[in-house]
């Protein structure tokens, strides 16, 4: 038996998108190093960035029918996040289904399995990450759970956080932690652009993180020449 969760709370689409103007590596680092995604997920096309509300997907091996169901819960501003119950790598989505998403309003996909159809879904520019890219197709026979709490890609994923993906993976945030993830986030890329300005001028990262006089306590020492 699956289940279909009608009603869910999302995260507000101003707080979705201020959290998208952060790179996945600033979140990431923002976040404590939480949330990442495996990195088997890639885009199939870049330079690529979108942010949105989790739209939560389980989908049984070589059974892409609860892709299907899950339009009927999609809102403007989702993203499709997909998990397999168990490992797989079939074509679950492609461009009929992403022509579908897209008029939903849905931002892009991602999936722990595979997808078919680049080409096409290039052309078109429905960002999509995936784990493989495969041409074999699915059956519609066996539906799974659609907006419950999921893990995808090794990350807990529950409907309505929010998922932010970009050219070095994908990251997913805590809804109620939003707010300060974005805080976190301003300040870590503030603090950055400082410090890029003095490495520009010369300075080194080991000088100005004090780093080097810690260098003789952990053993390493300088020669004139290694003979």
């Amino acid at each position: 038996m699956s289940i279909v969760v009608t009603k869910v709370q999302r995260t507000a689409m101003n707080l979705v998108d201020a959290l998208g103007q952060f790179g996945v590596a600033t979140i990431h680092e923002a976040q404590g190093r939480t949330g990442l995604l495996a990195p088997r997920l890639r885009p199939i096309y870049r330079p690529v960035r979108i942010s949105g509300n989790a739209l939560t997907c389980e989908v049984h091996p070589g059974d892409n029918l609860s892709i299907h169901i899950a339009v009927d819960q999609a809102q403007p501003g989702d993203i499709l996040v997909v998990t397999p119950t168990s490992p797989c790598d079939e074509g679950f989505f492609g461009e009929l289904l992403a022509t579908s998403f897209a008029a939903r309003g849905v931002r892009g996909l991602v999936i722990d399995a595979g997808v078919r159809d680049v080409a096409e879904l290039t052309e078109m520019g429905f960002p999509v990450w995936a784990a493989a890219i495969h041409a074999q197709g699915t059956v519609k026979e066996n539906p799974g759970n659609v907006q419950t709490m999921i893990r995808c890609a090794g990350a807990q994923i529950r409907p309505g956080d929010v998922i932010v993906a970009d050219d070095d993976g994908v990251v997913v945030v805590r809804r109620e932690d939003v707010v300060n993830v974005i805080a976190a986030s301003r300040a870590r890329e503030e603090a950055e652009a400082a410090l890029r300005g003095r490495l520009a001028s010369g300075e080194l990262g080991i000088d100005l993180s004090g780093r080097r006089d810690h260098f003789v306590d952990m053993g390493v020492r300088f020669v004139e020449s290694s003979e």
